[in-house]
């Protein structure tokens, strides 16, 4: 049995590209439009990490989703939680619980996905201004 990926469903191609790839920094893998279907696939992962994918799969008649947050949340490991952080607030992404204690993170994608970030190698000193941010919404 081999991993292949997780699909989440999104409502905005564009937005989510811009928080997926931009913003979280995963790279594009593929990207497939079927109109018979009247969908589109883009299969990301993280660089380097070809073998465990996310696919976002755009309806494009528009249709309401519910329930993000049963579904879980995506996790990624990271070389420097604070700079990945940062790079997220400087795309406009809210930190819903910012990494206090050096870490993990959690932030939500423009469909109110939780992504869950944590710090590779173990957790990193603690410093401001994360140390006093509290958290924002639910994560």
């Amino acid at each position: 049995m081999k991993y292949l990926h997780t699909m989440v469903r999104i409502t905005d191609l564009e937005a989510s590209l811009r928080f997926y790839r931009d913003a979280l920094g995963l790279e594009v893998i593929s990207q497939k439009e079927v109109p018979q279907g009247r969908y589109t696939l883009v299969f990301l992962a993280a660089p380097g990490d070809s073998a465990a994918q996310v696919e976002l799969t755009f309806n494009w008649d528009p249709e309401a989703y519910t329930g993000g947050r049963n579904f879980g949340h995506l996790a990624y490991a990271v070389d420097d939680i604070y700079a990945t952080c940062q790079r997220l607030m400087d795309h406009g992404v809210t930190i819903n619980r910012p990494p206090r204690d050096g870490r993990m993170a959690f932030v939500r994608s423009p469909d109110n996905i939780s992504i869950e970030l944590l710090q590779a190698g173990g957790a990193r000193p603690p410093v401001e201004p994360w140390v006093s941010m509290q958290n924002v919404g639910s994560w």
